[in-house]
């Protein structure tokens, strides 16, 4: 089973104290690149986060996105400016003296001016809430990896249908190898013909030159080599570990290395078109491996 490296999750908590809001979003890339977004409130525990984030998600470009809002004051320190205060109860009782009225409550006035009561935010959550913060984490990972692994499954298909292009291709260059080697033998023979009859030659250097001729024309090898790597292809796919992209990466220039070695031995034009196909298909392969975990 394979996973793509295209995903997203998004996870909500709700507590007594705080709303939680977490949202990744995950692409393809060759190593594992993580931009975090935290509150302030998270900072002291960003290394800790990034291993949660890192140890389930392995690879790619990752946004990782964190926000805390506070329900109620549960996590925010109340300051009071006390001077403030005063002075603003003060002109407030002065000038009730001065216009000889009477004010309704000149204390909730002074203390409700701008600036005398505000709300910093604390350093830190308490472990409770972090817990909770921690989990919600989890559940956006688990949701991403739920979709890495549905896309997988759409990329697993492609990647077969591409196979099996190829392995048709190559059932035809088979079927044909026969033909090409009547053609090959024929040529031979009649340059042979035509070389002995024309100047001295040297038997054993032919002899030579023929077993080294044939070698260098000879596919079988080339073909068995490029069954066993598509065979290895369909079953790492198939596999059950969840990391393959590499892998994948690795038998597909092996694969690459086989068909054009097909290619620059067959000296048949009609085994060269199939080639041609093979060749298409692996391209498509490698476009896909590069988005799988």
């Amino acid at each position: 089973m394979i996973k793509s490296m295209t995903g997203f999750g998004n996870a909500e908590a709700q507590t007594n104290s705080i709303e939680i809001v977490v949202e990744i979003k995950t692409l393809n890339s060759k190593f594992l690149d993580l931009t975090l977004r935290l509150p302030k409130l998270l900072n002291h525990k960003e290394i800790e986060i990034r291993n949660i984030i890192s140890n389930e998600l392995v690879r790619g470009k990752l946004a990782v996105s964190i926000q805390i809002n506070e329900n109620n004051s549960a996590t925010k320190a109340l300051t009071i400016n006390k001077e403030l205060f005063e002075n603003n109860f003060q002109n407030l009782s002065e000038l009730e003296k001065s216009t000889n009225r009477k004010f309704t409550d000149i204390l909730k006035m002074a203390l409700e001016s701008p600036d005398v009561m505000s709300y910093n935010e604390v350093n830190a959550l308490s472990e409770e809430s972090y817990e909770d913060v921690k989990e919600t984490i989890l559940k956006a990972i688990r949701e991403c990896n739920h979709f890495r692994t549905e896309e997988g499954i759409t990329v697993a298909t492609i990647l077969k249908d591409y196979i099996v292009q190829i392995e048709k291709a190559l059932d035809v260059i088979i079927s044909l190898e026969p033909r090409r080697l009547v053609k090959i033998k024929e040529k031979l023979k009649t340059n042979i013909i035509e070389l002995t009859e024309s100047v001295n030659f040297d038997k054993d250097r032919l002899e030579q030159e023929l077993i080294y001729y044939s070698e260098k024309l000879d596919i079988n090898e080339e073909i068995e080599r490029l069954k066993i790597h598509l065979n290895y292809f369909q079953d790492t796919i198939s596999s059950e570990a969840t990391s393959h992209g590499k892998k994948l990466g690795f038998i597909t220039q092996e694969m690459g290395r086989e068909i054009n070695t097909l290619g620059s031995k067959a000296n048949d034009s009609d085994i060269q078109e199939k080639v041609i196909i093979m060749k298409e298909e692996l391209e498509k392969i490698k476009e896909q491996i590069l988005n799988i975990l």
